[in-house]
C-alpha cells in the first residue's frame, strides 16, 4: 500500500523511507544572523530526516540490496556509529543477524542506539575515530573476523571499498540537490569519511555543469574529535579509501574542532537547526568562502545533535554558555 504520490506518506517498508529524488531530505536557507555574506545562499541538506538519522540510510540501503547473503550468514561491518545503525535496522526487517565494530570512543548515545537495536555482538576497538590503517581499530577487527576460522559465516558491505558507497550518492543524493536547486548550485561541501558522499554527488554535479566547485572538508589532525570524519592529507595513497575520486575534489580544508563544535552551537542558537559536529565542521567553512565569494551552495548536513549529547556538554558551561 505504498503512496507513491507521497501526499500521504504511507509505506509497505521502513526501507521505504529512505530518500530518493522523488522523495528528498530537506534542503532549509541559513538566515542571515548565521550567514551575513551578501550574494553567497548557503543550504543545509538535512541528512537527519532519513529513517535511521543520517545520510548513511542510504548507502546502508544500497549496499545490502548487493549484497549475496546465504542462509546462515551474519552481517559484520567497522563504523563510526551511523553506517552500523542502518546496517543493522535494515538487517533487523530483513532478519540477518548484525555484528558492528566501532571504535570505543564513539558517543556512547551511538553504542545505546546499536544496543537498542539488538545488534548481535558490539565490538569496541581501542582506536582512534578514525584509524589510518585497515588492519587498525575497528577495521582491523571485521579483517580479523573474516579471516578467522569461521569467517565464512559472515559477509561484510565494506564501505571503504564498496563502489555502491558512491553510487548511492551519484544515483540519489547528487541528482536531488541538482534538482532542489534547479541547476544553479555553485558549491557544494561535503565531509571526508568514507568518502562516497563527496565522490558519488561532486561526480553527478560535474557531470551536469562542470563549473560547480567541489569542497572536501577534513580535520586538522588525524588524533580528532569529530566521529565519521577522516583526515586524508598527507596520506599515503594506498591508505586514502578506495572510492575517491580525486578529480573531482576542488578544494581541501582543515578544520579545528573547537571550530566545528562552536559552529554547531551557533547554528542552534542562531537558526534552531540542530546538528552534529561534522556538519559544523562542514559549515564552518562554507561560511569561510560566504565572505569571499558569490553563489548558491549546499552544504550536506549527515546527521543530528542527538547522536552528540556526550560530545558537545563539555562545550557547553551551566549557564548556557559556550566554554570557549
Amino acid at each position: 500500500m505504498s503512496d507513491s504520490s507521497n501526499n500521504l506518506r504511507v509505506y509497505d517498508s521502513v526501507a521505504d523511507m529512505i530518500a530518493s529524488p522523488e522523495e528528498p531530505t530537506p534542503m532549509v536557507k541559513l538566515n542571515d544572523r548565521i550567514n551575513p555574506g551578501e550574494g553567497f545562499d548557503i543550504y543545509l541538506k538535512l541528512e537527519r530526516y532519513n529513517p535511521f538519522g543520517s545520510i548513511k540510510d542510504r548507502i546502508a540501503k544500497t549496499m545490502l540490496e548487493g549484497l549475496d547473503i546465504s542462509e546462515g550468514q551474519s552481517l559484520v561491518e567497522p563504523s563510526s556509529g551511523n553506517t552500523g545503525v542502518a546496517l543493522t535496522a535494515l538487517a533487523n526487517a530483513m532478519d540477518v543477524p548484525v555484528e558492528i565494530a566501532v571504535p570505543s570512543r564513539i558517543p556512547e548515545e551511538k553504542k545505546t542506539l546499536l544496543r537498542l537495536l539488538g545488534v548481535n555482538t558490539l565490538w569496541e576497538a581501542d582506536d582512534n575515530l578514525c584509524p589510518v590503517f585497515p588492519n587498525e581499530g575497528a577495521r582491523g577487527l571485521v579483517n580479523g573476523i573474516l579471516n578467522s576460522k569461521g569467517g565464512e559465516n559472515y559477509v561484510t558491505p565494506n564501505q571503504y571499498e564498496n563502489e555502491l558507497n558512491v553510487a548511492a550518492h551519484y544515483d540519489n543524493t547528487g541528482p536531488e540537490i541538482w534538482k532542489q536547486t534547479e541547476g544553479r548550485i555553485k558549491y557544494f561541501f561535503a565531509g571526508f569519511g568514507t568518502c562516497g558522499t563527496i565522490s558519488g554527488v561532486g561526480k553527478y554535479l560535474k557531470e551536469q555543469d562542470p563549473s560547480i566547485r567541489i569542497i572536501g572538508v577534513e580535520p586538522t589532525i588525524a588524533e580528532h574529535n569529530l566521529p565519521g570524519m577522516k583526515r586524508i592529507s598527507e596520506l599515503r595513497d594506498d591508505l586514502v579509501p578506495k572510492i575517491l575520486d580525486r578529480s573531482i575534489i576542488d578544494d581541501i580544508v582543515s578544520v579545528e574542532d573547537d571550530d566545528a563544535y562552536r559552529t554547531g552551537i551557533e547554528l542552534a542558537r542562531k537558526t534552531g537547526i540542530l546538528v552534529g559536529p561534522t556538519t559544523g565542521a562542514i559549515l564552518s567553512v562554507a561560511l569561510k568562502y560566504a565572505n569571499k565569494n558569490e553563489g548558491l551552495a549546499v552544504v550536506i548536513s549527515p546527521d543530528d545533535a542527538f547522536k552528540y549529547m556526550s560530545f558537545y556538554r563539555p562545550y557547553v558551561q551551566d549557564d548556557g554558555k559556550p566554554s570557549f
